[in-house]
């Protein structure tokens, strides 16, 4: 027999469509939402909305005041039990009083990884674990892939014809989608910590690689004004240093990191083979520059090696209602595969219409 009662989802999911509100400005903390109710009366809500920033609890706590001793608070990650920027929100629910805590995860941070229920239950408040907890593990994919693997979560986003070809024979690519798959695109790099791509596609497509605010969804630029809006870190692989100052890419807004070869670049670890060791790279960005989540922007041959690599947890792709020919640039070039034993299986997740193209989401095995 279930613990919870309909009321309890129904209030976890308050507190999951809650932690949404940060999405776009949250990172690299987790987005957490919190609810506080006595039965089906909220008293108090709130979300994590930027890093250094009061947490989900304290807004919630703050919302209801004094009707929050003997509440029920529900919250879609374990309050945290540690000093950081801010104090312990464990501490803060255990000072208001409140009841009871239905938490939807525990917290994968080493830091905390349990110790919040712990400092809650010994304070004598009733603790409960799991509710909805793969929505509330939906809200934080880098961050909890980042605390669990040392490695953030990585989207490879490609775009190709109905018939696999990324270009022409000759190279040309612009534009193989529409504008509206374009502009789709803001919606995921605004919620990405850092978006990365290649020397050889930013010159190509001289692009900016940033966030355009006015490209995204209306309701998003109603509810986030322009100089709220988090611009993720562009990262550019250039080994060869074939980038220029008068690219695009520097005009825009942000930070940008350039990887390149050049002894003292730490930022740029080199394999045998000569090439960047893309998961060694993914692991020092992680730690120099916060980065738990990347949206990749690439070619076939950036496209390969991570697929190859195993760094791919989501791809991606757009595909335009257009037939190129077996002449043009395939997605991902040669594979060496010879049985189909090997070939490299998808879960497709979800599939729809952007515009006239096709928006295909999937996971690798």
């Amino acid at each position: 027999m279930s613990v919870y009662q309909s009321i309890d989802y129904q209030l976890m999911l308050r507190a999951i469509e809650m932690a949404k509100n940060g999405m776009f400005t949250t990172a690299p903390n987790p987005n957490v939402g919190c609810v506080i109710a006595h039965g089906e009366d909220i008293v108090g809500e709130g979300f994590h909305y930027k890093a250094g920033e009061a947490h989900a609890e304290v807004h919630a706590l703050k919302a209801a005041g004094d009707k929050a001793k003997g509440a029920t608070v529900y919250v879609t990650l374990e309050p945290c039990s540690h000093y950081g920027r801010t104090p312990p929100c464990s501490e803060a629910l255990i000072k208001a009083g409140v009841s009871k805590v239905v938490c939807a995860m525990e917290d994968p941070n080493p830091k905390v990884a349990g110790q919040g229920i712990q400092m809650l239950r010994q304070a004598g408040i009733e603790v409960l674990v799991g509710l909805m907890e793969e929505e509330a593990h939906a809200l934080n994919r880098g961050f909890i892939k980042l605390m669990k693997t040392g490695l953030p979560f990585v989207q490879l986003k490609m775009a190709a014809s109905i018939d696999g070809q990324t270009a022409l024979s000759n190279g040309e690519s612009q534009w193989i989608t529409s504008s509206l798959a374009r502009s789709d695109v803001q919606h995921f790099r605004s919620k990405a910590c850092a978006v990365l791509s290649t020397s050889k596609t930013v010159i190509d497509d001289d692009a900016s690689l940033n966030v355009r605010w006015s490209e995204l969804p209306e309701c998003t630029q109603q509810k986030y004004p322009e100089s709220e809006l988090r611009q993720p870190v562009r990262i550019i692989l250039d080994k060869n240093n074939n980038l220029s100052s008068s690219l695009k890419l520097f005009q825009a807004d942000g930070e940008i990191v350039v990887v390149n070869s050049e002894e003292g670049n730490l930022d740029s670890p080199i394999d045998e083979s000569g090439q960047f060791d893309l998961a060694e790279l993914f692991r020092r960005l992680a730690k120099s520059h916060h980065i738990n989540h990347i949206w990749v922007e690439a070619g076939a041959t950036l496209g390969k090696s991570l697929i190859q690599a195993g760094l791919v947890d989501e791809l991606v792709l757009y595909l335009a209602p257009k037939i190129m020919g077996s002449d043009g640039k395939g997605l991902f070039g040669a594979l060496g595969i010879e049985s189909m034993q090997d070939v490299i299986n998808i879960n497709i997740q979800d599939v729809r219409h952007v515009g006239p193209d096709l928006r295909l989401v999937a996971t690798l095995n």
